[in-house]
């Protein structure tokens, strides 16, 4: 009667491995399949009596042998279960995704447990991979980081252009007049405005304006180093912070510019526009005591390239230069 039970029970447990949602498998020594639940045959597209006998390394090519072979022997020697998971490698059986809530992913996501088999003399010889679906987990968890990150960009980058936000180039600015100080490397503000600016809006509207700004700041944007800091200071005003460059080398830079948005032309509806820039150009030197100094000085540059005529480049503390 009780070898009957033993039989029953170990039926009813085969059953279990087969209809739970989870991937069973267990290989020997030499990675050889002996146990390949119907998770992994409806997923792998293979049946058992396929695989069965045959080393899964060969079956499935996509497995990093070296990492999963060192998972799986120090499951065996230490004799306790080692777990993986997506965020550290996305699947160890590269499977199809074909659930329709999560879409937006082309494989299945997986957490992995290996767990070492111990015989009745206590040996370890097979290992049981238990292969979990993570896919709507990992998927929200992606698209949630993604959402963050948009909300990160939308609060440091100004909408329209897609340069720093004032705030946020300020507070590099601010952060780069520290570095100044403690370490005396040079840098210098580029502060200009675009010509004219409130004409163009009057003669060809607001959404040709817009243009006109979302095309500079792209041009602006092309020409800046990494390391520089180019944002929207406001309205047609924009702000470029040069790090490790001094007044001759901004002035070089804000010439350079000038003259490529001079020789923009902007397709708006039926039109062709072009604008011009002014530009003042200041530097941080030592008896300045905080960057509003900086800006303060580059501003009065800008301001006085305008009273010039528009169209040039003025250093502080210098003459106006085309």
């Amino acid at each position: 009667m009780s070898t009957l039970l033993d039989v029953s029970e170990l039926h009813w447990l085969l059953d279990i491995v087969q209809s739970i949602d989870v991937g069973v498998v267990v290989l020997d020594r030499e990675y050889r399949i002996q146990v390949w639940n119907s998770f992994m045959e409806n997923h792998s597209g293979r049946p058992a009596s396929q695989v069965s006998q045959r080393s899964m390394l060969e079956l499935f090519p996509e497995i990093d042998q070296a990492w999963f072979t060192s998972k799986v022997e120090t499951a065996r020697m230490l004799g306790t279960r080692v777990f993986t998971i997506w965020e550290q490698r996305p699947y160890l059986l590269r499977f199809s995704n074909y659930q329709p809530i999560t879409g937006l992913a082309d494989h299945m996501y997986q957490n992995v447990t290996i767990l070492p088999l111990r015989t009745v003399n206590a040996s370890t010889g097979h290992v049981c991979l238990i292969i979990y679906d993570v896919t709507n987990v990992a998927v929200n968890k992606l698209q949630l980081e993604a959402a963050n990150a948009q909300l990160q960009q939308l609060a440091l980058h100004d909408g329209l252009t897609g340069l720093l936000n004032r705030r946020h180039w300020e507070s590099c600015l601010e952060r780069e007049f520290s570095r100044h100080t403690r370490y005396n490397n040079p840098a210098s503000l580029v502060i200009f405005d675009i010509d004219h600016f409130k004409q163009l809006n009057d003669t060809y509207g607001h959404q040709a304006g817009d243009e006109v700004i979302r095309q500079v700041a792209a041009l602006t944007r092309g020409m800046v180093r990494e390391t520089d800091y180019a944002g929207r200071y406001g309205g047609e005003e924009f702000a470029i912070l040069l790090t490790d460059t001094s007044l001759e080398g901004a002035a070089l830079f804000a010439e350079r510019l000038r003259q490529a948005v001079e020789r923009l032309e902007i397709a708006y509806d039926k039109y062709l526009l072009r604008c011009s820039i002014s530009l003042g150009v200041a530097c941080i030197h030592g008896s300045m005591t905080g960057y509003p100094l900086l800006i303060e000085a580059a501003d009065k540059a800008l301001y006085r390239s305008k009273q010039a005529g528009r169209n040039r480049v003025t250093l502080s503390g210098a003459a106006t230069a085309h």
